[in-house]
């Protein structure tokens, strides 16, 4: 899922500075940038586009970016202060925020992204964000947002607006939330937001808080939901290829799983088990989460003989559950 501060800007940037901007003066090709390929033959990922910064407190600011598409798929994003890398996120994530800032100052950002196979591409234009003065004592949080207001621009995104919070010493900022997720962040002197990379045909839950300077965050404001128009091929986000087998260890019985990750613009780190019609189990990979075939084990007791049914459901990167697997079915102490 990605957010984008609205009113959309006239015109996007383009051609993003590489080595330049690192303030290098080694060859192109100590960038890893001799040409559209790699030294292995594989391309490197593009620069990420649409990036934003935004204080978020007076300690903190929110980074974001679109994401980034290739034939490996991305593991993972590194964000850069200056020439400092200070952050990695996984590859299904497109926002970050960046702490243990100092108030009153001026930081550039740069993000790169790396494919699965370990390719590290060019930087994304560099982004200033200027974090606020600080405000000591502050213990008192905003109000929170009122009149919280959206509605469908398209199939895959929304826009959303809602009346200004207050606060003793002023709003630094807005958090965005998508059912309990924090999606995206604006500046305290908005107060309306686009949100992209959403599905058709799905519902969706936003909340919007307020932040101040010292981090006290408001209340949410009412909810607002909405469906975007269209239909879901719910189909090309399931699992695929699910295989389930029962095996014995310790005297007790477990069952194997295995599956094939939807494809999606990022990589998928969470999954939720449904054991005979109900939810069992979560798990959540990390920074490695497998993007050719993905497999998990879990206890379901010590009787031999007893049938189970077995689903599951990927998170997907706008926040939703994807589409289920087929249920197989399973013996345990019979194998497959």
């Amino acid at each position: 899922m990605r957010g984008v501060p609205f009113p959309f800007p006239a015109a996007l940037r383009r051609g993003a500075a590489l080595c330049g901007a690192l303030g290098l003066v080694a060859s192109l090709a100590s960038c890893g940038w001799g040409g559209p390929d790699g030294d292995d033959g594989g391309r490197l990922p593009g620069a990420p586009t649409g990036i934003t910064a935004a204080a978020g407190s007076a300690t903190s600011v929110h980074v974001m970016w679109n994401a980034v598409t290739t034939d490996a798929g991305i593991g993972a994003y590194e964000v850069y202060r200056g020439a400092t890398k200070v952050k990695e996120v996984p590859g299904s994530e497109h926002m970050v925020d960046v702490t243990r800032l100092r108030p009153s100052t001026t930081y550039a950002f740069t993000v790169r992204a790396r494919d699965t196979e370990g390719r590290l591409g060019p930087p994304s234009r560099e982004v200033r964000a200027t974090t606020p003065e600080a405000a000591p004592a502050d213990r008192a949080a905003p109000t929170r947002p009122s009149a919280l207001k959206g509605r469908a621009v398209g199939s895959r995104a929304v826009q959303l607006s809602w009346s200004a919070s207050t606060d003793d010493r002023g709003v630094v900022s807005y958090d965005v939330h998508q059912g309990g997720t924090k999606i995206h962040s604006v500046g305290g002197s908005q107060t309306a937001a686009v949100v992209t990379g959403l599905r058709p045909g799905t519902r969706y839950v936003f909340t919007v808080r307020a932040r101040d300077a010292a981090d006290n965050v408001s209340p949410a404001g009412t909810a607002v939901r909405l469906t975007t128009p269209g239909r879901d091929a719910g189909g090309a986000t399931a699992p695929t290829g699910f295989r389930v087998t029962s095996r014995a260890a310790d005297g007790a019985y477990h069952l194997d799983l295995s599956w094939v990750p939807p494809r999606t613009d990022g990589v998928i780190t969470e999954y939720q088990v449904h054991l005979d019609g109900r939810p069992a189990t979560s798990l959540v990979f990390g920074g490695n989460a497998p993007r050719d075939r993905a497999t998990y084990s879990f206890y379901v007791g010590r009787e031999s003989g007893v049938r189970h049914r077995v689903r599951l459901r990927a998170k997907l990167p706008d926040g939703t559950w994807g589409g289920f697997s087929a249920e197989r079915t399973v013996t345990t102490g019979a194998g497959r």
